[in-house]
């Protein structure tokens, strides 16, 4: 097979079309029906089912995809490799919760990119469950996600602490008033959040389970639906800081079992460790400051 071949399969699959595929690869369309024919006949299946509308893979094909992805994240860390002569350069991609990102990055991230003017540093925000599976499939190098995490591909460094607590309306002034409210919702991120897992998990230890979700796209939106009643949270307590006091708010602190989590920085345990990658852990462990417990 060759990785030309393997490239011009992936884009086509991708995309869901020979021509779309062409015009991302600046090719003509003959070039790219050429190679994936070509790597049919080497392999001995049929990777796409051809229709007027365009291209969709085969069983065979859907088999094959991840191995090509593998090939070219191998190709674009090899060539990172032979280029990587020990001082911090380049692009660096790494990931984070936006509370994360919202609560610890920005003085870390302007420090370093002080004393790394070469290196081009590119943050992307998500859940847990979407930064993992972007370190395991090589989008990113890094992320800061929730911890523990326990993956046999990837290395764990525990980076930050919070203190969890549930958040409610000004009016719901008690722990026991706000968890015997007959109509009680929960505001949360999508799924694959896991401080959404961890609040169902808080009130499933007090009997309180299958309540209604309100899914919302940003930590603004959720303090935005929670400040007005539509339901409660669950939240680093320092995110209640200054926009959101005064009332709009109200914190219940958990014990501290259930209150503390341990923010893990996870990148995969096989894939080469650039020199920015490196200097990046070296910052943050040098400034990393100390837990919020105010």
């Amino acid at each position: 097979m060759d990785t030309k071949d393997l490239a011009t399969f992936s884009a086509v699959a991708r995309l869901g079309g020979m021509s779309r595929a062409a015009r991302e690869l600046n090719t003509v369309q003959s070039n790219v029906t050429q190679r994936v024919r070509r790597l049919e006949e080497a392999l001995g299946v049929s990777l796409f089912e051809r229709n007027r509308h365009g291209a969709r893979l085969t069983a065979a094909g859907e088999r094959l995809m991840p191995y090509a992805a593998r090939v070219d994240a191998l190709l674009v860390e090899a060539a990172r490799a032979a280029r990587d002569d020990g001082a911090p350069r380049g692009t660096l991609t790494i990931g984070a919760l936006e509370t994360t990102a919202a609560l610890r990055l920005s003085p870390l991230l302007a420090s370093y990119a002080r004393a790394h003017a070469h290196v081009d540093l590119v943050l992307r925000t998500g859940t847990t469950a979407e930064m993992i599976e972007q370190v395991l499939d090589r989008t990113l190098e890094g992320a800061f996600v929730c911890g523990p995490v326990a993956h046999p591909e990837l290395v764990a460094t525990a980076t930050f602490e919070e203190e969890l607590a549930l958040l409610s309306a000004p009016s719901r002034k008690s722990m026991a008033t706000l968890l015997s409210q007959p109509d009680l919702r929960l505001v949360i991120l999508r799924a694959g959040c896991s401080y959404r897992q961890r609040l169902e998990e808080v009130l499933a230890r007090r009997g309180i389970v299958g309540l209604r979700r309100l899914e919302f796209g940003t930590l603004e939106a959720i303090l935005g639906a929670v400040s007005a009643d539509l339901g409660i949270t669950l939240l680093p307590r320092p995110l209640v800081g200054p926009t959101w006091r005064g009332g709009r708010i109200a914190v219940h602190r958990l014990p501290t079992a259930e209150a503390r989590v341990q923010t893990v920085f996870v990148r995969r345990r096989d894939m080469m460790c650039s020199s920015a990658l490196l200097a990046f852990q070296k910052h943050v462990t040098a400034i990393r400051p100390r837990p919020h417990r105010s």
